[in-house]
């Protein structure tokens, strides 16, 4: 039986279409691996790819795609709503089919070395790949951004896994094996970007919100509104309308309400028949879709 892995690497790159295609790219036409999807956003100035595949062709199509977000990407004149601290700002693999987590973590590993060697590009390794629970953390890691790296970096807390100090352009890039999370935004008919940051306060778990949810405020300029965003780190214990519930009611005390939700990069089935049947009161559901699977 093959075994088969999720990707979803972050590029730093949500603006120009020349550089998102030649990014992207490296994942077309490959034996062993699929495209599966790639957004675009501009606020965000940040490109989301999932690619599932093999092992060792998934490897060397990373490999091949960081090094031309290297070339085409200049962080010091990089500015987007999102964090990042790297061109390629985080590189996680999930396990999908006769794959460990173990065996996730070993390929982050191999990739760490392989980027560094190749490129001089550091890392540091998150979640179940970390190497202390205190750089588990992927906002944690992330802390200081671009701008700030090269000095938290000095700390013996903070060095790179692979690598001494950050890339002068790429930064560095988080590398790691994770369950998946889903990647929910719910935007607000405000353009006061500290009301969305008072509520993703309130929902995530860092400051006492939900116990996996990771959220920020975020402003988009061009739509005049603004935006929680979050990472789901784990739909079945915190589901999307347990958090979305929750902004609701916190935006309801700033005046403003919900004028639309979107998820970024593609999401497990069973998040969304959760939700569905918790706002169609049904229960139980089955996916007539999922049967052809079986």
């Amino acid at each position: 039986m093959k075994q088969i892995i999720e990707c979803i690497p972050n590029f730093s790159e949500g603006r120009d279409l020349v550089k998102i295609e030649e990014i992207v790219s490296s994942f077309r036409g490959k034996k062993g691996i699929k495209l599966l999807d790639y957004s675009n956003d501009e606020d965000h100035n940040r490109l989301v790819v999932t690619v599932v595949g093999e092992p060792e062709a998934m490897l060397s199509a990373l490999t091949e795609a960081v090094g031309k977000a290297i070339l085409l990407i200049d962080l010091n004149s990089h500015e987007g709503q999102h964090p990042r601290m790297g061109a390629v700002d985080v590189i996680p693999f999930v396990p999908i089919k006769a794959i460990s987590m173990d065996d996730c973590v070993e390929l982050s590993k191999r990739l760490a070395d392989t980027l560094y060697e190749k490129y001089q590009l550091p890392s540091f390794l998150y979640e179940k790949s970390a190497a202390a629970p205190h750089r588990e953390n992927l906002a944690t890691l992330r802390k200081g951004q671009f701008e700030g790296m090269r000095e938290k970096v000095k700390d013996l807390k903070w060095q790179p896994d692979y690598g001494v100090t950050i890339h002068p352009t790429a930064g560095i890039v988080a590398i790691g094996a994770r369950m998946p999370l889903v990647a929910f935004n719910v935007n607000l008919n405000t353009n006061d970007v500290a009301i969305a940051d008072k509520i993703a306060k309130s929902v995530r778990h860092i400051s006492g919100g939900l116990r996996y949810c990771k959220a920020l405020g975020i402003e988009l300029k061009d739509r005049q509104i603004v935006q929680v965003s979050m990472n789901m780190t784990d739909y079945t214990k915190t589901p999307l309308y347990r958090v979305f519930e929750l902004i609701r009611i916190e935006a309801q005390r700033y005046g403003v309400s919900i004028v639309g939700s979107e998820i970024i990069g593609l999401v497990p089935m069973a998040a969304l028949v959760d939700t569905a049947s918790y706002y169609l009161g049904l229960d139980e559901v089955e996916v007539l879709e999922t049967r052809f699977m079986e």
